[in-house]
């Protein structure tokens, strides 16, 4: 079952709703029907009061959406792309595709949504003025306009993932000029705000009774559970910054003669129905000539298996996609994802061969840094396939570093 559903775009970023926000939809009206119906400017008609709820919930999202529009067309600016901007259960979601390169611009994508959420408060406040908090008009624009400072003062609280929380973070990697520095700054921040609103809920409910601080518990929840999923990012980021290639490379790998006809290859290695390793190496005199790609062997003609050698058709070491044993594994994942290959070779400091690496290694060398329970069996297929799993989508991580 589909959970978010496309309606349209705006500047050419795709616009979705998330099933969550039909809820929350149904319960902001059901909130403004009953606020409208309560003044009397719908004399007791609750037809008439639950349109205007409607409509007042429906422009409370539009404020949200311009909100989310604020970071992304700043974003833009940066010339980082926007993938989407999504209305779900806690407001918006801009998805934009990598951080800022500097401290100051991430700030800027940061603060942008409370900007626009104040303008609209400064819009709506003045626009009340020319009518009468007794009419309809009034009281809409009235109410929008305490919605919005509600908006820009909530998401300025200082703690991931609001926008406070980011703008924490992007001033705490301006002073010390370490980004991971800020995000663990803005996450600790989070978990300790998500605590007290959970906390302070709780106690709103058994104390004073006001089953109202079950919503702020909820968001404390929904504040907690994301500031600590930043964290675990945090840690994660710094493992592939402290990581070399040497720490995740595999030895499956093996050297051969590089004198051996073709022939003599196929059948002492590729028909042996000996397990073969992945990557075959030629070398001869001391010194590797280079790799051998199994596909082009096979594609050779059967007449000439005898008369050519491995010599012949092997990849200098200097042209096929590489790293360096000190290579960070930020680098190395980039690396792959570039070469579209699904192993690299790692070489010494000498220019020799120190092992292969792919994404089933990069995997594993994770998995244990950060015990992350992985069986051998996964490993392998991930080998096989060549695709990282759902929840370790570690060139994604590693895009966000590019700084």
């Amino acid at each position: 079952m589909r959970s978010s559903w496309r309606i349209g775009t705006l500047f050419g970023i795709p616009l979705y709703i998330d099933a969550s926000w039909l809820l929350i939809l149904v319960f902001v009206t059901l909130i403004n029907a009953g606020n409208v119906t309560a003044t009397g400017l719908t004399h007791d008609n609750w037809f008439l009061g639950g349109f205007f709820g409607f409509l007042l919930a429906l422009l409370l999202f539009v404020s949200v959406l311009l909100h989310e529009l604020g970071h992304s067309l700043v974003a833009r600016a940066q010339g980082i792309n926007v993938k989407s901007i999504t209305l779900f259960l806690f407001g918006g979601l801009a998805s934009i595709e990598k951080e800022s390169q500097q401290p100051l611009g991430a700030l800027s994508v940061a603060i942008a949504g409370p900007l626009v959420s104040l303008s609209l408060f400064v819009l709506f406040s003045a626009l009340s003025q020319f009518w009468s908090s007794s009419t309809i008009i009034g009281f809409l624009t009235e109410d929008l306009a305490n919605l919005n400072l509600v908006l820009a003062i909530f998401n300025l609280i200082p703690g991931l993932p609001l926008d406070g929380g980011q703008i924490l973070k992007a001033l705490v990697w301006k002073a010390t000029g370490d980004r991971l520095m800020g995000m663990r700054w803005a996450s600790a921040s989070g978990q300790i705000l998500g605590w007290l609103g959970m906390i302070l809920g709780g106690l709103v409910v058994i104390i004073v009774g006001d089953v109202g601080g079950l919503w702020v518990s909820f968001i404390g929840w929904f504040i907690l559970r994301n500031a600590t999923a930043y964290e675990r990012l945090t840690v994660l980021q710094e493992s592939l910054l402290d990581l070399t290639a040497s720490d995740a490379m595999s030895h499956d790998f093996r050297v051969v003669n590089a004198h051996l006809s073709i022939q003599e290859f196929i059948e002492t290695y590729l028909l042996s129905g000996l397990a073969t390793p992945m990557v075959y190496y030629a070398a001869s005199d001391g010194r590797y000539r280079g790799m051998i790609e199994q596909n082009e062997v096979q594609e050779i003609e059967r007449s000439q298996w005898s008369s050519k050698t491995l010599s012949e058709i092997v990849h200098p070491l200097t042209v096929i996609p590489s790293v360096t044993e000190k290579t960070p594994l930020v680098s190395v994942i980039k690396a792959l994802e570039a070469s579209k290959e699904r192993y690299l070779t790692v070489l010494s400091p000498a220019g020799a061969v120190s092992g292969v690496i792919d994404r089933g290694d990069l995997v594993k060398a994770i998995a244990q840094k950060q015990n992350i329970p992985i069986t051998e069996a996964q490993i392998k297929q991930i080998k096989n396939e060549g695709t990282y799993p759902t929840y370790l989508q570690l060139s994604a991580i590693a895009q966000s570093l590019e700084n």
